[in-house]
């Protein structure tokens, strides 16, 4: 992955028209097809506001429109310093840390960054070869139990790919008529899955999948190729995560943090950097 550093930024984006000009470029790279002129004219850039007025008649074009930066009055620059924080961490970054580096109030870069969380989710083809699934845990304040039945805390499922993306979704609860359904919309058939002994996991090998367990409860954790350590590898990466850096997320945004860790992890080794894959993701409009 090629680096990026604040000297490119400021490079690549030093002002608003900047900004602007790229999610145009990027949203049309054929050109903008004038919906007056019926066909591609060429547009030019309004001094007066975020868009673009047709040549030929004059029709205007807002590439923030649909997206999260539509009817912002927060300017272009800062919302892609804050993406380019976002994306240069492995662990995340606070809002409190985006308002001492943007200079934004805490309340405008709390809502930036949930903004720019919840445009990462993707819909990822299936998981394929050997996956492997695991549930674990966030949240909660009560002392005492830990792990599966854990009063207070919400749990999460994880899908793996081995050497290819991963996928975790936080669910009401760790049943089988839960979990199952979510392994077969998400997992490719034919697959080999590797899991640990609990009990929802015995009819996988009934769903037309391989199926292969370690158990963990004998105090086994590889055996051969069976081991589930890459999934518990970004449990703990989310986890260190969110305790160093957020301290405490509640069940109602928890997906999107989620959804920013598995999308860092899912793009580790794209050619381009970080920043971009940040960029092309959350330039789309929503619903895209």
């Amino acid at each position: 992955m090629k680096r990026y550093t604040t000297k490119d930024l400021r490079r690549d984006f030093p002002d608003d028209a900047a900004c602007l000009e790229w999610l145009k470029d990027y949203r049309w790279p054929d050109g903008i097809h004038c919906q007056n002129c019926d066909r591609v004219t060429k547009h030019h850039l309004m001094k007066t506001r975020r868009s673009y007025s047709c040549q030929e008649c004059g029709e205007h074009i807002h590439p923030t429109a649909g997206t999260i930066f539509h009817k912002s009055r927060t300017s272009l620059t800062l919302w892609f310093h804050a993406i380019y924080l976002m994306a240069q961490t492995r662990g995340g970054i606070s809002a409190k840390q985006v308002e001492r580096e943007t200079g934004v109030t805490y309340k405008t870069a709390w809502r930036m960054c949930r903004l720019i969380r919840s445009r990462l989710d993707e819909d990822k083809d299936p998981l394929s070869g050997d996956v492997e699934v695991d549930e674990t845990y966030f949240g909660g304040r009560r002392k005492g139990t830990t792990g599966r039945g854990a009063k207070g805390k919400t749990p999460v499922v994880g899908m793996v790919e081995r050497k290819g993306h991963i996928k975790a979704v936080a669910v009401p609860n760790v049943k089988s008529m839960t979990i199952l359904p979510i392994i077969r919309d998400r997992v490719e058939k034919g697959a080999t899955i590797y899991s640990d002994e609990f009990g929802i996991y015995d009819a996988i090998s009934y769903m037309g999948y391989g199926h292969k367990r370690i158990l963990h409860s004998s105090g086994v954790y590889v055996i051969g190729d069976i081991h589930t350590n890459t999934v518990e590898g970004f449990w703990s990466l989310v986890k260190r995560g969110i305790s160093g850096v957020y301290h405490s997320v509640s069940p109602k945004y928890l997906q999107h943090y989620l959804n920013e860790y598995a999308f860092r992890y899912n793009h580790r080794k794209d050619e381009q950097p970080m920043f971009q894959s940040f960029l092309h993701r959350i330039g789309l409009p929503l619903g895209d």
